[in-house]
């Protein structure tokens, strides 16, 4: 027989040393996340009392896909549409709490000593706070209906956003020999770039093909084709000089936005869990108790600067976003911990070569113990907001509680202003991003390749008029709507009627962007010809205005927009026909002591089959039932008399302690398991009735074999090929054969009741 290879047993090893300790985990109401780790460690060399991995060089290949398999996941849960809806209230929260965070953790290892980069490593760890371990936290102690967790949420996915982009930076610094200033606004800007021109071209494109192929494509080959995409992503980012978790994340963010995104998680799914297993195990094969012995004290120092960090600088962030001292604190103690992205910032640092060996199982210890801890911070806060409210002044308090940066204008006009100006500066940002790639691919590939076509002297200055016409021609679309878009819109029309002196502006606004058009086609001419800058100048003016004054070119423009509006939109668009999207009314509820909260009944509740009047949910909890969501329907301000089923979502509306005191009793009431399921197994009998059984002579309701024995009759057998039916009115006779199905011990009580069992 052949050998197995390594790597076959290194993951048998690994995932059934996994399965027995996620297990345990849990059993004890503990993360997976942390069962991975200790599985790691078990199966480490440093645990030399059980087997140990062999090939720790492919385990570590298929971790690195387990990265990228979970931001591509990690995307597939984003949107963008979510971050411009948010506000600036999250971005200020975050903001400040990341920068605040990553200087606490710089300042930390440079207090021991360690290495530059081990420091700016360690501060980009302990910026990022866990989703995964702060939504399970939040699920277990029934506080996920709760306001305060909705802030939460919105400001862990900012942070898992700017995780990427940091995990692109630190990628940079750390190629760098001595990155300055320029250096990191130039990896931003080369970031954004690439970040809005894969998503504008990815909207543009990916939902298209999938609609065209909506009728074939089943849950197989959209498992493939989604992974295909992630992976065709991942390679493509590695190629311009990005890691491959970005490029995975960018992927499911694109995909996040298509009609197929919620079947694409679930697909999903199965396989981010296996491959996260692997590397959240690799994580624990790293973790060394010598290291963790000998850096007791940072790791002490480290798990005490995230709990205070958190709970003072990240309150504080809360603070500026405009929540109150209460809602700051229970926003900010929640987020005293870190996971998965500081083990993903670690691998980044050791597989680059930056980072110190001991930092990996340090990081790994302090996410541990801050895990455990997580749930105390939560309830720590308003204990603790308790003893600050009665001992500062109330002054003081006022003060904290109307700190904030995010309060909104009240000048019309400003506000006017104000949404024109970020209209035209993002049309005119995502159109040059789109001419920039088209006038690279042209330069690039189609110019080499015409002047292939056409070689010699005479030749190539019609292959580069050839080119450049095409590439004027192709990104002309694209300058017209930068120039035109926004002239008539709304804003521009209102703040040209409202004063004269706003007419000077609005023109040089129109100015500044006929220039920007006009660099984008004086830089292709430029480069492919040598006439005189001048010269060069006043074609690019005359082809701008042509374009203005081009009907075609008008419709083109709106046709484009159009489409990508429409597929940025096709999932909200969805979720609108099938009766998922939230309520208009929620942001006006969140303004007050009530917000809306979605809660779905289990499939075992006690709730299904009962009217909304028979539960009572009113007098029981003070909380009003708006929708249920059920299937692909959607039953608006339901009646007394409609009918609660398994696995119906309600919609219902109320204030933090009424909606966390329903969400306990829903998912206390539920059906308890058998614990004699086994013994419940249903047997066909055949019965012969004698001439001592107490049937003869009675009908089948006199009989009492379903409602005394709890068995049923199917049949009564007469010789034929199939049974015959028994009618109610027929009285048993001896000699009657009938076929009986019930539950063993309910056919042996027939047994004793004298009747003939074969």
């Amino acid at each position: 027989m052949s050998e197995l290879p390594e790597l076959v047993k290194d993951l048998a090893l690994i995932l059934v040393v996994a399965g027995i300790v996620t297990l345990l985990f849990k059993r004890l109401r503990q993360p997976l996340v942390l069962g991975y780790i200790v599985a790691g460690f078990l199966v480490s060399p440093h645990m030399p009392y059980i087997m140990s991995v062999v090939d720790r060089a492919d385990v570590q290949t298929w971790a690195d896909i387990g990265v990228i398999f979970l931001l591509f996941s990690l995307g597939l849960d984003f949107s963008f549409k979510k971050i411009v809806k948010m506000g600036a209230a999250p971005i200020i929260a975050v903001c400040t709490i990341i920068f605040s965070m990553s200087m606490l953790g710089m300042s930390v290892g440079q207090c021991f000593g360690w290495e530059r980069m081990d420091c700016i490593f360690l501060g980009g760890m302990l910026a990022m706070s866990s989703t995964t371990i702060i939504y399970k936290a939040f699920d277990d102690m029934g506080l996920r209906q709760q306001r305060f967790t909705g802030l939460v949420m919105s400001v862990l996915i900012l942070e898992d956003v700017l995780a990427i982009v940091m995990m692109v930076m630190l990628s940079a610094i750390a190629q760098g020999n001595n990155p300055d200033g320029g250096q990191m606004i130039a990896s931003i800007l080369r970031i954004g770039f690439f970040l809005v021109l894969w998503f504008v071209v990815g909207i543009f494109l990916i939902p298209a093909i999938l609609r065209a192929c909506r009728n074939l494509i089943n849950d197989e080959v959209l498992l493939v084709v989604s992974l295909g995409l992630c992976c065709l992503m991942a390679v493509l980012s590695t190629k311009v000089g990005f890691s491959s978790a970005f490029g995975a994340f960018v992927m499911g963010s694109i995909l996040a936005e298509t009609v197929e995104a919620d079947r694409i998680i679930k697909l999903v799914e199965p396989v981010k869990n296996l491959f996260g297993a692997i590397f959240f195990v690799s994580v624990g094969m790293l973790v060394d108790p010598e290291i963790l012995v000998s850096y007791a004290l940072p790791i002490a120092v480290i798990i005490l600067a995230i709990l205070l960090g958190q709970a003072v600088l990240g309150s504080f962030g809360y603070l500026l976003s405009g929540q109150p001292l209460r809602t700051a604190m229970r926003c900010g103690f929640s987020m005293a911990q870190i996971g998965e992205f500081a083990f993903i910032i670690a691998s980044l640092g050791l597989s680059l070569g930056v980072v110190s060996n001991f930092l990996y199982p340090v990081v790994v210890a302090v996410s541990v113990i801050t895990t455990f801890l997580t749930p105390y911070m939560i309830r720590f806060a308003s204990p603790c907001y308790v003893f600050i409210d009665r001992h500062l002044p109330h002054s003081w308090i006022t003060a904290l509680n109307h700190i904030t940066l995010s309060h909104p204008q009240t000048n019309k006009g400003a506000n006017n202003w104000q949404r024109l100006l970020m209209q035209m500066l993002r049309n005119t940002v995502v159109y040059s991003i789109l001419s920039v790639a088209v006038i690279m691919l042209m330069l690039t590939f189609f110019l080499p390749f015409v002047r292939h076509l056409m070689p010699g002297w005479e030749m190539h200055w019609w292959a580069n008029a050839i080119c450049g016409t095409l590439t004027i021609l192709l990104i002309s679309p694209f300058l017209r709507a930068m120039v035109m878009k926004k002239n008539h819109s709304p804003e521009f029309q209102a703040l040209w009627a409202e004063s004269r002196l706003n007419h000077l502006p609005l023109l040089f606004t129109i100015l500044v962007r006929v220039a920007i058009a006009c660099m984008f086609i004086f830089y292709v001419a430029n480069y492919l010809s040598r006439f005189s800058d001048a010269l060069m100048l006043t074609m690019a003016l005359a082809l701008v205005i042509l374009m203005i004054l081009s009907r075609q070119l008008k419709h083109s423009s709106i046709r484009l927009e159009r489409l990508f509006v429409q597929n940025l939109r096709s999932r909200d668009i969805e979720a609108q026909v099938q009766g998922r999207r939230r309520p208009l009314y929620e942001g006006h509820l969140l303004d007050r002591d009530v917000h809306i909260a979605d809660m779905e009944v289990p499939a075992d509740s006690t709730w299904g089959g009962q009217t909304l009047r028979q539960l009572a949910l009113g007098n029981r909890f003070g909380v009003h039932v708006s929708s249920i969501l059920r299937s692909k329907r959607r039953i608006n301000i339901p009646d007394g008399n409609q009918v609660v089923f398994p696995s119906d979502r309600l919609q219902v509306i109320g204030s933090d302690e009424q909606l966390t005191q329903m969400g306990q009793v829903l998912e206390a009431d539920v059906f308890t398991i058998d614990a004699d399921l086994e013994k419940r197994e249903m047997k066909l009998r055949q019965i012969v009735i004698s001439g001592k059984s107490p049937f003869v002579g009675k009908t089948l309701q006199e009989s009492g074999i379903r409602d005394r024995y709890n068995c049923m009759v199917v049949g009564l057998e007469e010789g034929k090929e199939n049974l015959s039916s028994i009618s109610p009115h027929r009285r048993f006779q001896k000699g009657d054969i009938i076929w009986i199905v019930g539950e063993t011990a309910s056919l042996d009580l027939l047994s004793d009741a004298s009747v003939d069992i074969p």
